[in-house]
């Protein structure tokens, strides 16, 4: 699948949100289009200069709106998973096997709303260190399309500034995202025979949900940093998915075709 088909995938497949915050690929696309087809003699002139400048500034615009997003999407779940943390603290001192007066259906029912939150929350980390990559990934595929096309040079520089970004640095997204795998297992412990069956489940429920959209975000970005003969040090290393009944009973169930 061509890299503009999928990022349209992905736009329509993440929250409502978040569509307009991804790459404008076309726009930037069409853009590359025009000064690639300038006259040879304009090369070097000034409007020709003035064209290069203005790609420049749009993709800055681009990263800058990336940055935006991504720190404040950072700081809304370091809050959520404080928040989490706290919720369960207060059901277990509630209701738990040591509260004054424990109640075990009551302790359930709390825990089962909390465990669909804890889902959806890490859905949505997936979906944002889905939006880094995705995002890198069009940046460095326009601007190698730039450099091809117009004979430019700017794919070098600009891409060791895109490493140093806040969108590009998704360490803290992991390091949460691993705290709340274990926040699952620890609190919901499940029984490996049963995995496999509540994943399946967990599909049914969610639909369209935040859920699906993870599921669909880890197998693009599976397939976006998968080796290929395009394979450069720009690329981004593979991406090594554990192995799971989930993926494939999704991809089974779902209606839309993730990887092509």
């Amino acid at each position: 699948m061509k890299f503009g088909k999928r990022l349209k995938q992905q736009v329509q497949e993440t929250l409502p949100d978040w569509r307009d915050k991804f790459l404008s690929y076309k726009e930037l696309k069409k853009l590359v289009r025009l000064i690639s087809s300038a006259p040879p003699f304009l090369h070097g002139s000034s409007e020709y200069g003035k064209s290069e400048a203005e790609f420049v500034r749009l993709l800055n615009c681009e990263i800058d709106k990336f940055n935006a997003f991504f720190m404040e999407q950072e700081e809304d779940f370091i809050i959520r998973h404080e928040e989490l943390k706290q919720r369960i603290q207060k059901v277990i001192d509630a209701w738990g096997p040591s509260a004054s007066q424990p109640s075990e259906a009551e302790y359930k029912e709390e825990m089962g709303k909390i465990r669909k939150d804890i889902v959806n929350f890490h859905g949505e980390m997936v979906l944002l260190e889905n939006y880094s990559n995705i995002n890198y990934t069009g940046l460095a595929k326009i601007l190698k399309k730039y450099d091809k096309r117009t004979g430019g040079l700017l794919r070098l520089a600009f891409i060791q500034k895109v490493l140093e970004q806040p969108f590009f640095i998704t360490d803290l997204v992991s390091k949460l995202v691993k705290q709340c795998e274990n926040m699952i297992d620890a609190v919901f412990p499940v029984e490996e025979e049963e995995r496999g069956k509540e994943g399946r489940e967990a599909i049914t429920v969610a639909g369209e949900g935040i859920f699906r959209n993870a599921i669909a975000a880890l197998m693009t970005m599976k397939e976006i940093r998968r080796g290929s003969s395009t394979y450069s040090h720009f690329s981004l290393p593979p991406l090594n998915l554990p192995d799971s009944d989930l993926i494939p009973s999704f991809q089974l169930n779902s209606p839309i075709s993730i990887v092509r």
